[in-house]
């Protein structure tokens, strides 16, 4: 029996070696390319934003081990019960068929696993529904089959994004149905709320360098943020069947220095300083307090004139109505 057991130590132990080799081998094989997906890649993208470091976090470190052990329990468990308990090696099975105990841990464990994985997940959901304070604002429409873009802050107009074709993909070495021919454009280290909905059918801009997926709903405008840390441009996809071109809507997003960006603004026929201009409204407007402090005295004062009125007019009308 303890060699049985001493050999299924080794063998597990055997099994982990394995595993991590060869997952350290494959990523070593595969050079992680920013922004887009990497041939014989297995993990996921490279974060450049806040929200995909933290997804990255809870994947790798979190679930990935958890499984990793349960499953390898598992496989170990099920391998010492068909060497163990056949019929040859056990030929006068056990009579009992409850354990309490066992009962108790098989039961416990579990739960214990769920709420572990569940505190981290919803460290992350948090994450993703505190929105700092956008710099910039950008409205995102599906399409049957491609992207709107509107820059509400600096009086851009929604301006259509297109998948570029392969020819002209192929030509500026871009990668095929991923490029656009009109890529959302937005600043380096700003935090750029993102206003999701569509015109049509359900889809869902998902950018996976940014750790984003947000469905696009007909009648409904959803939200989501991120802040890229880095320039460079960044590539995802329409990630709802949407109908036949689904394959067809790529998302792009150019990320630039703030000088470049206010010249795209510029020749877009926007306003550079828009955003600027309503943060300093914002900052300017009074507060709701001193608001309604302000409303109460002006009501104040309303009513007190209001008093005043009438007996400023009583003399005079006694007087006619004596005369």
């Amino acid at each position: 029996m303890k060699s049985s057991l001493q050999g299924m130590r080794t063998w597990a132990a055997g099994a982990v070696a394995v595993a991590m080799t060869a997952f350290w081998g494959v990523q070593a094989l595969a050079q992680d390319l920013m922004g887009q997906p990497t041939p014989k890649g297995i993990a996921l993208q490279p974060a450049a934003a806040p929200l995909k470091h933290d997804a990255i976090f809870f994947h790798d470190v979190i679930l990935m081990p958890i499984i990793t052990i349960i499953t390898l329990f598992v496989a170990g468990l099920l391998i010492w019960v068909i060497v163990r308990y056949n019929a040859r090696s056990n030929p006068v099975p056990a009579k009992f068929s409850h354990n309490t105990t066992i009962e108790v841990i098989w039961t416990l464990v579990p739960v214990l696993i769920l709420v572990f994985i569940a505190i981290f997940s919803f460290r992350l959901l948090f994450n993703y529904n505190d929105m700092p304070r956008p710099d910039l604002t950008v409205k995102a429409v599906g399409y049957q089959w491609y992207w709107g873009y509107e820059y509400p802050d600096h009086e851009v107009g929604e301006f259509i994004s297109n998948m570029l074709p392969e020819d002209e993909a192929n030509a500026a070495g871009v990668p095929y149905l991923l490029a656009a021919n009109e890529p959302m454009v937005v600043p380096v280290g700003k935090t750029v709320r993102v206003l999701v909905t569509a015109a049509d059918v359900i889809h869902s801009f998902a950018l996976p360098a940014f750790g984003l997926k947000t469905d696009a709903i007909p009648g409904r405008v959803n939200e989501t943020w991120f802040t890229a840390e880095k320039e460079g441009v960044y590539y995802g996809q329409c990630s709802e069947l949407c109908g036949v071109d689904h394959a067809f809507m790529p998302i792009e997003i150019r990320v630039v220095s703030q000088a470049d960006f206010e010249a795209w603004v510029a020749s877009k026929g926007g306003n550079p300083t828009g955003q600027a201009a309503t943060t300093e409204a914002e900052a300017t407007a009074p507060t709701i307090d001193e608001a309604g402090v302000d409303a109460a005295a002006v009501e104040g004062e309303t009513t007190d004139e209001a008093a005043d009125a009438p007996q400023e007019t009583a003399a005079p009308a006694a007087a006619a109505a004596a005369n």
